[in-house]
């Protein structure tokens, strides 16, 4: 399997009271690291967010405002397949699950539920759409980006990458 199996990466952002949507580039895409980056290069009001679906298989949210920046993985189990994953548990000091936990559980989200609460996207909206095995990971953020405010926005950036 690829380091790097983004499906897509779009990053937003508040301007004078409208959103902005823009794809990230792969290398911008590649490390929490690299997402971060980006994001504090667009701050916005209300900071900036990053939505990111790996390999069809799980999805990431990260989000800066302020100085820490905030984070939820889909499913931590991903960490176990994909290094972004694993270094969004590292940077919630949270411990990556064991091979076994592979077979004896379904995935959990790990992280900020709530990091899109003030946006209009619930705790529970989000927890839902985590545990919703039938829906990819696209879909669940463009869910969640309609929510927001800017689902055509996403559904074309994201349709423009492939």
């Amino acid at each position: 399997m690829e380091d790097n199996a983004v499906d897509s990466a779009i990053i937003a952002w508040r301007e004078e009271g409208m959103w902005q949507v823009e794809s990230l580039t792969p290398r911008s895409s590649e490390s929490l690291d690299s997402i971060i980056n980006a994001l504090r290069s667009q701050p916005g009001e209300g900071g900036s967010l990053a939505l990111v679906s790996v390999a069809e298989e799980f999805f990431l949210i990260v989000r800066v405002f302020g100085a820490e920046p905030r984070v939820l993985v889909s499913d931590e189990l991903a960490s176990l397949d994909w290094p972004l994953a694993a270094q969004a548990l590292v940077l919630l000091e949270i411990d990556l699950p064991d091979d076994e936990d592979d077979d004896d559980e379904e995935g959990v989200p790990a992280g900020d539920l709530a990091i899109l609460a003030d946006l209009g996207v619930s705790a529970d909206e989000i927890d839902l759409l985590c545990g919703d095995l039938e829906l990819y990971p696209e879909e669940a953020l463009s869910t969640i980006a309609s929510r927001i405010g800017f689902g055509d926005q996403y559904n074309a950036a994201t349709s423009s990458l492939g």
